[in-house]
C-alpha cells in the first residue's frame, strides 16, 4: 500500500513548461513543472528528483537550508508520485551536467512543492531497458505506457497519423467516416457479430474493412476519399494481427494503377522522414509470377538475393528434382563456411517442407561441373557465399504444383537470411526496401469448400485481357491487384474495382455465389452499380505494422496502446466477460455449451 500522506488540491495552480522544455536560455526564470516521480537521490542535505513527463526529465533539487517543511515533504515522495513544483532554473555546474538528457545542463530549485497523488509501487521497473513479461506489462498497461520506449512508440504513431492526413489533404482528399455497425459478409475471415436489441434474431457485424461503403462513396462522386479507420477481423492472433487494427484508407475515381502507386509513394516517404528514414520513389514493381519465381512469396524481402530455378543447365535425368518441377538455386552472400551441423539443419528445414536440398557444390561440381559453372554464374554466387540446391522429392502438390516448390525454397532462402544473418548484417533493420506487388491470381482454390475464392476480394477487377477466363479457365485470370511491401513485410492491400454490374455478377458466379446469395449479400452493390458508377480503386495500408517497422519494433502490440494478448484477451480489463442475464434477456440470446473438442 501507498503510505498514507495528506495530498494537495490543484486548483488553479497551471503548469509553464513540461519537463522537456528547459534549456540555459531559461536560466532565471520562475516555472512550474508537472509529472512523475522517476528517480530520487537522497543525499542529505540535498534530495534530487529527476520529474517526467512524455516530453522529458527535468532534475529537481529541494536544499535543506532552506523551508524546512519543504524538505520535510520532498523526503516523503517515492517512484511514481504526481508531484507540482514551482520555483527558478538554475544553471548546472560543468561537472553535473547530464549529457544524456536534452534538459541536463539545467535545473529547478523547488520552492513550492505540491504532491498531487501517491502511487502504489509500480509492478515493474520504469527504466528503458528491463527486461519485463509481456502478461504483466498488459496487466498493468496503464503503467507500462509510461515506460520510455513505449512513449515513444505511441508519440510516433501520432505523428504518422499526422503526416498521412496533412499528406493525402495536400493531394485534394476528403476524411469521410464509414459506418461501424454493417451488414455481414461472411467472405473470408470472420465477422465479429453485434446483436441487434430492437430486431431480435438479427445481427451487425464490425467492419473488416470499409471495402464497400468507399466504393459507394465513388459512386456518390466523391472523387478522393480516404480515413484512418479501425478495422475488426475475428481471426487467430499473431505478432502482426490484433482482432481490432487501424489501416489508412483510401479510394480514387477514374485511376490506373500508377496513379495509385504516384498517390502512395509520396505518402510514404512523408512518414518515413517523420520517423528520420530517408526514403525516395518510385519504388520498384514486380509482377506475382516474378516474386514466386524468385522469391517464393508473394512479399518478397530484397535485402536477401533472389534464388533462380536451374533446371535448364543441368542434363535430362539428372534425378535432382522431380521430372517438371523447378531446381532451385539459393545463396546468401558472405556466410563463409558451414559446419556440417549447421548444414544438416538447413537440410532437415528443408527436408521437412518437402525438399530435397543438396548443400555440397562440391560434390555437385564432380558430377555436373559444367552446370555448376552456369549455376554460380547465373545466381552470382562468390566464394565466400552459401549455395543450396533445392529440388522438389515428392508428388506434385496443388492447382499450381511450381509454386508449391518455389513456396518451400522462399521459406529455405529466408530461414537461412535469418539465421546467418549476424555473419554479414545483410537484414538490417535501417535498409527500407519496398516494393510495388502487382497482378495476382484473380482465384485461390479453398480444399476445404472445394471451391475457387477471391484471392484478395471479389470487388477486385479482372485483368481487361483475363476476363473471359473468369467461367473457362479461373486458374490463368489475374487481377488488377497491388501489394506493397517492405523488408518482407505486407504494408497495404489494393486494387482496381469492378465498377459494371454485369463483371461484378461474373465474379460471384465464379467463386460459387448464386444469384440469389449475391443479391441478398451485395444486393445494394450491385443496385449502385447501374446508377453510373464511375472506374475506380484504392487501397489500405497498415498503419500498426508500418509504425512497427518505424519504431524498431518486432510485434505490433508495442505500438498500439491496448492491444489484446495473442488469446485475444484484455488482461487489464479482463475482457471479454460473460454478459448477465438480463442483457442476454433483452438481446433474446440463450447460450448453449458449446460442443466438446
Amino acid at each position: 500500500m501507498a503510505q498514507q500522506v495528506p495530498l494537495d488540491f490543484l486548483g488553479d495552480l497551471r503548469r509553464t513548461h513540461t519537463c522537456g522544455d528547459l534549456r540555459p536560455a531559461h536560466e532565471g526564470q520562475r516555472v512550474v513543472l508537472m509529472g512523475w516521480v522517476y528517480r530520487r537521490r537522497d543525499l542529505g542535505g540535498v534530495i534530487f528528483i529527476h520529474l517526467r513527463d512524455r516530453n522529458g526529465v527535468t532534475q529537481i533539487v529541494f536544499r535543506a537550508e532552506g523551508d524546512a517543511a519543504l524538505h520535510a515533504k520532498a523526503e516523503m515522495l517515492r517512484s511514481e508520485y504526481v508531484i507540482a513544483v514551482e520555483g527558478p532554473v538554475e544553471a548546472r555546474s560543468a561537472e553535473t551536467v547530464n549529457a544524456n538528457i536534452p534538459t541536463g545542463e539545467v535545473e529547478v530549485v523547488a520552492e513550492k512543492v505540491w504532491l498531487l497523488n501517491t502511487s502504489e509501487t509500480p509492478p515493474f521497473p520504469m527504466e528503458e531497458h528491463v527486461d519485463v513479461g509481456e502478461d504483466m506489462r498488459l496487466k498493468y498497461r496503464y503503467v507500462d505506457l509510461r515506460r520510455p520506449h513505449m512513449q515513444r512508440n505511441i508519440m510516433l504513431r501520432s505523428r504518422v497519423s499526422l503526416s498521412v492526413r496533412e499528406e493525402l489533404y495536400r493531394q485534394g482528399f476528403l476524411e469521410i467516416e464509414t459506418p461501424f455497425m454493417c451488414k455481414s459478409t461472411p467472405e473470408g475471415a470472420r465477422d465479429f457479430l453485434v446483436p441487434s436489441r430492437t430486431q431480435p434474431g438479427n445481427f451487425y457485424a464490425l467492419p473488416q474493412s470499409p471495402q464497400i461503403f468507399k466504393q459507394l462513396l465513388m459512386v456518390s462522386g466523391y472523387d478522393k476519399y480516404f480515413q484512418i479507420v479501425r478495422c475488426f477481423r475475428d481471426e487467430d492472433l499473431r505478432a502482426d494481427r490484433q482482432y481490432e487494427f487501424t489501416q489508412i484508407d483510401l479510394e480514387m475515381s477514374f485511376p490506373q494503377e500508377e496513379q495509385i502507386f504516384e498517390t502512395i509513394e509520396p505518402l510514404l516517404e512523408r512518414v518515413c522522414e517523420t520517423a528520420g528514414h530517408n526514403v525516395k520513389g518510385p519504388f520498384p514493381r514486380m509482377t506475382y509470377a516474378e516474386a514466386m519465381q524468385g522469391y517464393g512469396i508473394d512479399k518478397p524481402d530484397l535485402r536477401l538475393p533472389r534464388f533462380w530455378p536451374v533446371e535448364d543447365l543441368f542434363p535430362p535425368g539428372a534425378g535432382l528434382t522431380r521430372q517438371g518441377l523447378p531446381l532451385v538455386a539459393i545463396h546468401i552472400p558472405k556466410t563463409g563456411q558451414l559446419s556440417r551441423k549447421e548444414r544438416d539443419e538447413l537440410k532437415l528445414y528443408g527436408g521437412e517442407r518437402g525438399l530435397a536440398v543438396y548443400d555440397d557444390p562440391k560434390r555437385l561440381e564432380r558430377d555436373f561441373p559444367e552446370a555448376m559453372a552456369q549455376v554460380r554464374q547465373r545466381a552470382g554466387v562468390a566464394e565466400e557465399d552459401l549455395l543450396l540446391l533445392a529440388g522438389w522429392r515428392g508428388e506434385p502438390k496443388g492447382h499450381r504444383p511450381e509454386e508449391t516448390v518455389f513456396q518451400a525454397c522462399g521459406q529455405l532462402r529466408l530461414f537461412a537470411g535469418q539465421k546467418y544473418n549476424d555473419r554479414h548484417k545483410l537484414l538490417d533493420p535501417e535498409d527500407f526496401r519496398f516494393l510495388w506487388v502487382l497482378d495476382f491470381p484473380m482465384f485461390e482454390w479453398d480444399e476445404e469448400e472445394n471451391r475457387w475464392m477471391a484471392a484478395h476480394h471479389p470487388f477486385t477487377s479482372p485483368k481487361d485481357e483475363d476476363i473471359d477466363k473468369l467461367e473457362g479457365d479461373p486458374a490463368r485470370c489475374r487481377a488488377r491487384s497491388y501489394d506493397i511491401v517492405l523488408n518482407g513485410v505486407e504494408l497495404g492491400s489494393g486494387s482496381i474495382r469492378i465498377h459494371r454490374q454485369d463483371v461484378q455478377s461474373r465474379v460471384f458466379t465464379a467463386i460459387g455465389l448464386s444469384r440469389e446469395e449475391a443479391q441478398q449479400k451485395f444486393g445494394y452493390l450491385l443496385d449502385a452499380l447501374t446508377y453510373g458508377a464511375p472506374p475506380h480503386g484504392g487501397i489500405a495500408l497498415g498503419l500498426d505494422r508500418l509504425v512497427m517497422i518505424l519504431a524498431g519494433e518486432s510485434s505490433i502490440r508495442e505500438v498500439i496502446p491496448f492491444p489484446k494478448t495473442a488469446k485475444g484477451t484484455d488482461l487489464m480489463s479482463d475482457a471479454p466477460s460473460a454478459a448477465n442475464e438480463r442483457q442476454l434477456r433483452e438481446l433474446g440470446i440463450q447460450l448453449r455449451r458449446p460442443p466438446q473438442a
